[in-house]
């Protein structure tokens, strides 16, 4: 980690729009997305069931869950669609020298 808090991720370059990517950041799993020209970082998990979002459709700034449909935005972690009812955690990320970044809690520091 780095000493603001924020935690190397990947290569901006290994992003393609659209497509989310999945990491282990601090034990925490989270699914990066190129979504209209910003990087997002959402948990990479489900609040309804465990599954990855990262194995998720992305459409602007959402992604869905493939197992109910549940759509998540990915600037907030609202869930936008049922079964999900209760929102995913989203980190902050800073793009620097072609690196992104993000500032991600393991759980229970949250």
């Amino acid at each position: 980690m780095s000493s603001s808090g924020y935690t190397y991720i990947c290569k901006f370059d290994v992003l393609e729009e659209g497509v989310p990517r999945r990491f282990e950041v601090e034990s925490v799993p989270v699914s990066l997305v190129l979504a209209e020209k910003q990087v997002f970082a959402i948990h990479d998990v489900c609040s309804h069931s465990a599954v990855s979002l990262s194995e998720g459709e992305v459409d602007g700034c959402t992604v869905e869950c493939w197992l109910h449909a549940s759509r998540f935005d990915l600037r907030t972690g609202q869930p936008l669609d049922p079964p999900a009812t209760r929102p995913v955690p989203v980190y902050p990320v800073r793009v620097e020298d072609g690196c992104v970044y993000a500032l991600v809690a393991p759980r229970g520091e949250r």
